[in-house]
């Protein structure tokens, strides 16, 4: 027995508040997974998350005869925000080729650049989530090839993190009297000189080598949290002025 999700489709509007619309890229035609499918423009509440329609219409009837007599449907009008889709025009054939069990649908894709990146496991409850990181990635605006490979779990994380890399980069032009000449150079040096080092330590101390890049973040978070709560003991993280590992006297 299958179980309708209670989880709607995700809106559009929404998704592009919280990621950050930085315009479009150009429109094109593809077969685009239907898994990849995960939202809507503008009826986000009349399908569930496995686009099952929350009521059966005519519509949706006039759609599955079509598919049983072999009928190939016109291609589905689509945006692709990352890694997911969200449906302009065509739900009832998304719907259908869904309970068919279609691979991919032939769609029209106009694809919009974001600030924070869209991954394929985007859900409703990741919204807040991503808003922090849009907002972080407006004052630490990392190289899009990274942007493809962070994440993290609590919005209050992505602002312990700000902080973090504004403070780092504070202290480095105080050391080297170099300042930045712009909010990427401070993002790019930081990532490269500071968190990428201090990650590889982190996995290797930690015996977490094995995990997957999304989770570099998350590591660096928890020991940023670990010394912050410890701040009274002086525990300093590797890399830190004044640390043995920066290079400097300890």
């Amino acid at each position: 027995m299958r179980f309708r999700s209670a989880e709607p489709l995700v809106p559009l509007s929404d998704a592009l508040a919280a990621l950050g619309d930085e315009g479009h890229l150009g429109t094109y035609g593809d077969e685009v997974p239907v898994a990849s499918i995960i939202g809507s423009a503008a009826r986000s509440q009349d399908f569930d998350r496995d686009f099952r329609p929350r009521r059966t219409t005519d519509r949706h009837r006039h759609v599955r005869e079509l598919f049983d007599r072999g009928s190939y449907p016109p291609a589905v009008e689509l945006v692709r925000l990352g890694e997911v889709y969200f449906v302009l025009d065509g739900h009832h054939r998304i719907a259908v080729a869904r309970e068919r069990n279609w691979a991919s649908i032939p769609a029209r894709v106009r694809h919009v650049c974001t600030v924070a990146f869209a991954r394929c496991c985007l859900q409703l409850s990741h919204l807040d989530t991503l808003a922090a990181q849009r907002r972080f990635l407006d004052e630490i605006p990392l190289p899009d090839d990274v942007r493809r490979s962070i994440w993290l779990d609590e919005p209050a994380d992505w602002s312990r993190l700000a902080d973090a890399a504004l403070a780092w980069a504070y202290r480095r032009q105080a050391t080297a009297g170099t300042p930045f000449v712009t909010p990427f150079d401070l993002a790019s040096a930081w990532w490269y000189e500071y968190v990428q080092p201090l990650v590889g330590q982190l996995r290797h101390h930690d015996g977490a080598d094995d995990l997957p890049d999304t989770a570099d973040l998350q590591l660096l978070v928890t020991a940023l949290a670990r010394r912050d709560r410890l701040k009274d003991l002086d525990i300093r993280l590797p890399g830190a002025p004044g640390h043995a590992d920066d290079g400097r006297p300890a």
